[in-house]
């Protein structure tokens, strides 16, 4: 069984909540959850903030704190999450934010560099990475480090 179908299995069997909130994967979080069947009795929405504005006005991050802090960084990635649950409810809210390429990344800040959010019921984790690859590869890397880290913590 595929890793993602084994997560949304566990969460439908524990009624476990999901929302979802993306930026450098586009939709295809929310996508790969949504190709379930049944999923609709625990998915409560799926947002592409991709913008710095509609971080700001969809998910009321501070926009001053949001272009001090980047919004491709760890706190950005908890704030997302965070304020997701505020928004749906959910037990369990991911976020992720990175910078997908082929350009716009910088020495600090990398082309493959991703934070992934996860707020889980009262505890939020962030977990950073760096992938090598395409924009597509990279997108489909971080998915792959979503469900396996939601497949370690639920």
């Amino acid at each position: 069984m595929l890793l993602f179908k084994k997560v949304i299995k566990k969460l439908l069997k524990n009624n476990t909540t999901i929302s979802v909130v993306e930026s450098c994967t586009g939709g295809l979080v929310s996508s790969t959850i949504i190709s379930e069947v049944g999923i609709s009795k625990i998915f409560h929405m799926g947002l592409i903030t991709y913008s710095n504005k509609a971080k700001s006005d969809l998910l009321k991050i501070n926009p001053n704190k949001l272009k001090k802090i980047g919004s491709v960084s760890n706190q950005t990635a908890a704030l997302m999450a965070i304020n997701l649950q505020k928004i749906s409810k959910s037990k369990l809210c991911i976020s992720s934010t990175g910078i997908a390429g082929p350009s716009g990344g910088s020495k600090n800040k990398p082309v493959g560099l991703v934070y992934v959010g996860i707020k889980f019921k009262k505890n939020i984790i962030v977990i950073e990475r760096k992938f090598k690859g395409s924009r597509k590869q990279i997108q489909q890397k971080t998915v792959k480090l979503i469900f396996r880290s939601i497949d370690k913590l639920i």
